[in-house]
């Protein structure tokens, strides 16, 4: 038989072989992930939240999350298209689905934790064209329990593994495609760079943990211009096109699918809900139902009326104060002043009662019997408007005190100087005067209702008022700190005006206020950022260290009761890749060593043959023995007696 026959013969019964061993795989993939799938019918761990956001999208309720819009709004689509009505209030973990349509987010989230695996083995075959290293590493991604259970939930982690997966692969198949000098503007090459650029979009449109990824990709990309650049038999222009289809592709296509993604997000949620009060006022201006949508207010802000000052800082709460004393001990034992809670301000706001202990009367600030720069001529029936520059008393309208300051320290931030609440009826002393200023604008010009940011510097002490973020004990009702701070470029010391109450001038409506997309969008991350740096562990709440995490120091229980789901990595699985790792190491260097010498490491092939079956059937027999952890467990825990998992507890610290 002639070679080139014999050649082609071979070729083709290897690309058999490799569709043989890739449909395989995606069966044993998906027998594995659609196993018991809907077992159990109950809420699992991270479903209370996700599931819960979902039944936002669909009745297009607003709210607050520290991730990025995308996953949420697929899974709120496959429930809406497979009949989920957006109703189940989505608890706590172990409440009973009874009924409710949730199969539909299920299965979608498992579809995609499904496709993780063939594109892991797409991804490992372009990275190295081996069929051995493609099918381990595939195998032992696949028969990891720990990543099955995490395939199989309303939660993220299979939306994002998913576009991660996409995004690797995709990075590779550019790789090949430079390496193997395709044209920069072919239609192959700026198909898989777009599916690149939407795959990273998508990514950190999930979890902002996606930009890791953007990263990986951006070095990645960086060496593929390298290597065509070091082709000295190619001309620089050809890298320049590189550079250009890919600053498109990879740069501003990712952007644009980004932002646009943001704004589906702020268009379908066009109602008031619990996450209203992290956002500006502008922004609550938009959201039907909200007290500030479609209300009306004076534009201008005159001595004499009744306001609410809200904190200009992300999540920043209302000037507030209560008939409670500052505790002896802290400072001058005054009325307490304090910011209102937000979290809890969308459902309280509705209610006269709470919304009055927020008002602020806006008075002339009297000085030894002069005032600012007052008085003005009136604008409108009488009135006389405020003005940046003006001196001013904040009296708090519910309990008659002004706002006031003193040389004594702030209860948290020593610092600072305390704000109090002190006189009565309006009358005080000389520390209860503020100069108003509107922070970049110029002395006499007109207070405004939302848009004007405000600083109060106080007049004698020559400090700012401001909240520090510090969260007060029990006796101030555990709401954050208000002081004056002495530093007048205190960032967080900008308020603005929501509640203008005041019959003598004419109102606007709040719509001339409301923020526009642009503002909305670099707001929402401002408030994402802010939740993501807040984030603590809840009081009693079981947390891990990071050197727990690689060694699979311990699980998580993702199901009690009758039916227990634990997540834990298969130990064989990982505790092999530690010691893969090791052995990596060893051989590279190793290896690097006998090439200098003009020797090859190798071993022999029996050795090799049989070390690759036994980490195979290790890998697989394993996943049989703790599979039980990702399809459910009943009877005994492993620790008690006649328990079928007790030969598997292996560390103490595992709790199934």
């Amino acid at each position: 038989m002639p070679d080139n026959t014999k050649k082609k013969l071979t070729n083709k019964s290897s690309v058999n072989g490799w569709w043989i061993i890739f449909g395989v795989i995606c069966a044993a993939t998906f027998l594995t992930r659609f196993y018991k799938v809907l077992e159990p019918d109950h809420v699992c761990w991270d479903e209370t939240h996700f599931g819960k956001m979902a039944s936002w999208y669909i009745n297009r309720t607003f709210f607050f999350d520290v991730h990025p819009p995308l996953g949420k709004m697929l899974i709120a689509l496959s429930g809406k298209l497979s009949g989920y009505d957006g109703k189940y209030p989505f608890e706590k973990p172990g409440d009973k689905y009874n009924g409710t349509r949730y199969e539909g987010m299920r299965i979608f989230c498992t579809t995609l934790g499904a496709l993780t695996v063939p594109l892991t083995f797409l991804s490992i075959w372009e990275m190295t064209q081996s069929m051995e290293a493609t099918f381990i590493g595939t195998i032992l991604l696949l028969c990891d329990v720990g990543y099955l259970t995490l395939n199989r939930y309303i939660l993220l982690d299979p939306i994002l593994l998913f576009f991660m997966s996409c995004a690797i692969y995709g990075a590779f198949k550019v790789r090949t495609l430079t390496d193997s000098g395709q044209p920069p503007y072919s239609t192959r090459m700026l198909s898989w760079q777009l599916f690149l650029g939407w795959s990273l979009a998508c990514t950190m449109s999930v979890k902002f943990v996606g930009l890791f990824l953007v990263l990986f990709v951006g070095l990645r990309t960086l060496a593929d211009l390298w290597n065509v650049l070091g082709d000295l038999t190619k001309p620089v222009t050809l890298t320049l096109k590189h550079l250009i289809g890919r600053i498109f592709t990879l740069i501003l296509w990712p952007i644009a699918l980004y932002v646009f993604f943001f704004w589906i997000h702020l268009t379908v949620l066009s109602k008031s809900g619990n996450g209203d009060g992290f956002y500006s006022s502008g922004f609550q201006a938009r959201l039907e139902g909200n007290s500030l949508h479609n209300a009306s207010a004076p534009r201008q802000l005159a001595y004499g009326a009744l306001v609410t000052l809200k904190n200009h800082r992300t999540g920043g709460g209302y000037l507030h104060s209560h008939h409670h004393l500052y505790p002896a001990g802290v400072g001058a034992r005054q009325q307490q002043v304090t910011p209102s809670d937000t979290q809890t301000k969308a459902v309280r706001y509705r209610c006269v009662l709470w919304r009055s202990r927020n008002y602020i009367a806006i008075e002339a600030g009297h000085l030894g019997g002069l005032m600012g720069r007052t008085p003005h001529k009136p604008v409108f029936l009488g009135a006389v408007v405020v003005r940046s520059g003006d001196l001013v008393r904040l009296t708090h309208a519910a309990t008659g005190r002004n706002l006031h300051s003193h040389r004594e320290r702030a209860p948290l931030s020593h610092k600072y100087l305390q704000v109090t609440g002190y006189g009565e009826d309006g009358i005080g002393d000389a520390n209860d005067v503020w100069k108003i200023l509107i922070s970049g604008g110029k002395d006499g010009e007109e207070i405004q209702t939302v848009r004007s940011k405000l600083m109060f510097v106080h007049y004698l002490q020559t400090c700012v008022l401001t909240t520090t973020g510090k969260q007060l004990p029990k006796w101030g009702y555990e709401q954050q700190e208000v002081a004056c701070n002495p530093n007048l470029r205190d960032k967080h010391a900008l308020w603005n005006v929501e509640d203008n109450l005041f019959d003598d001038l004419p109102k606007v409506s709040f719509e001339a206020y409301a923020s526009g997309f642009l503002e909305r969008f670099i707001e929402s991350h401002a408030v994402m950022f802010q939740g993501n740096s807040g984030l603590k562990p809840k009081e009693g709440e079981v947390t891990s260290q990071p050197w727990q995490w690689p060694i699979n120091y311990r699980g998580q229980f993702f199901s009690g009761s009758g039916h227990r789901i634990y997540l834990l990595g298969n130990p064989v699985v990982w505790w092999t890749n530690l010691i893969f790792l090791g052995i990596f190491f060893f051989v590279y260097i190793i290896n690097s060593i006998r090439e200098k010498r003009a020797e090859a490491f190798g071993s022999p092939v029996k050795v090799y043959q049989c070390a690759l079956g036994l980490v195979l059937s290790s890998t697989v027999y394993s996943f049989y023995l703790f599979s039980p952890l990702a399809y459910g467990m009943t009877g005994p825990l492993a620790h008690e007696p006649n328990s079928t998992m007790t030969g598997l507890k292996w560390l103490d610290s595992w709790e199934f």
